[in-house]
């Protein structure tokens, strides 16, 4: 039994893929850590105002009516520092970002790695993709003008129909001594189609990163905004205050959560679907291939026998590997 053999992706893209994955990484950390180190600059400096503004304050005495008189008109303005913190609040993305609980920020990190990972394999994989057609297509025409399979086989330029026209050689070849042709057309036919069926496999890998992307990520996000959402309640039942100022700025942080895995999943689903309609082409193209290559063994076949041409194989021939996975 002959094992057939997929070239493998360019390494070039899965050194680019790496690279830009450890790049990311140092990006969350560095940004995982900066609102911790801002919220003690800030606690620093509020610390060395009180400090000053005690120390600047002359000391004065007034009267219980004077006194009464200042409580009564300070009450109206008991939620003026509430409205103020709502006001200095940094309501931009990133200022949510920076006040975000550290979970939340951990799941916003993640939904912006799956982001970015979306958008490199769809790159990569586009790449590939076009170049592997372009080929293919070259390589048909080659097929279609050829006459015979050992002609076939001089004029082949490289690639997958190559292998293909190997591979029907080399049944041949074992098949030199069999009585009847239609056992050897359907073992070459069988060796063809695993050879299609391995190049849609190769050409398959990484589309599964993005359906696992685009159907998780709207539930990531999810789990963000539930848990940004109940850090807001405790902060409701600490202050024991219903004011708007305490809620909004954990359930806007909470709902940024939601919007990032909307963000990571809406464009991994277009992209897997596009890869998926791609790959179903390449797929025929191959499949067209092996059906030209089927073609010429059958034609080789049916000529009488002093008229056929047999290509010796080569003297070192690799065997063809087919990976399962």
């Amino acid at each position: 039994m002959t094992i057939l053999s997929i070239r493998r992706q360019p390494q070039s893209l899965q050194a680019l893929l790496r690279n830009l994955l450890t790049a990311a990484a140092l990006l969350a950390a560095i940004a995982l850590s900066l609102p911790d180190f801002a919220q003690a600059q800030e606690s620093g400096a509020q610390s060395l105002t009180a400090a000053s503004n005690s120390a600047n304050s002359p000391a004065s005495t007034t009267s219980p009516i004077a006194g009464a008189m200042s409580a009564t008109s300070s009450e109206p303005t008991a939620e003026a520092p509430a409205a103020e913190s709502l006001l200095a609040a940094d309501m931009s993305p990133w200022g949510m970002f920076q006040n975000a609980d550290v979970i939340v920020r951990g799941v916003m990190i993640g939904l912006a790695l799956a982001s970015v990972l979306t958008w490199t394999l769809w790159l990569s994989k586009s790449l590939e993709l076009f170049g592997a057609k372009r080929r293919l297509r070259h390589e048909l025409s080659h097929l279609k003008q050829a006459r015979s399979l050992p002609e076939a086989q001089r004029n082949a330029a490289g690639g997958l129909s190559l292998q293909l026209i190997e591979d029907a050689q080399e049944e041949l070849q074992l098949s030199a001594n069999a009585r009847g042709n239609d056992g050897i057309k359907e073992r070459v036919s069988f060796r063809l189609d695993r050879l299609v069926a391995a190049s849609g496999r190769q050409m398959n890998k990484g589309t599964g990163v993005l359906a696992t992307i685009g159907s998780t990520a709207p539930f990531v996000g999810l789990f963000g905004t539930v848990w940004g959402i109940m850090n807001s309640f405790i902060g409701i039942a600490k202050s024991q205050t219903t004011n708007i100022a305490v809620v909004a700025p954990g359930i806007a942080e909470a709902l940024l959560a939601t919007a990032l895995g909307l963000v990571a999943a809406i464009p991994a689903v277009v992209i897997y679907n596009v890869f998926a309609r791609s790959i179903a082409g390449y797929k025929a193209q191959v499949a067209d291939a092996s059906a030209q290559v089927l073609l010429l063994v059958s034609r080789d076949l049916d000529l009488p026998s002093p008229e056929r041409q047999m290509a010796p194989l080569p003297a070192k021939i690799q065997p063809h590997m087919v990976k399962a996975g």
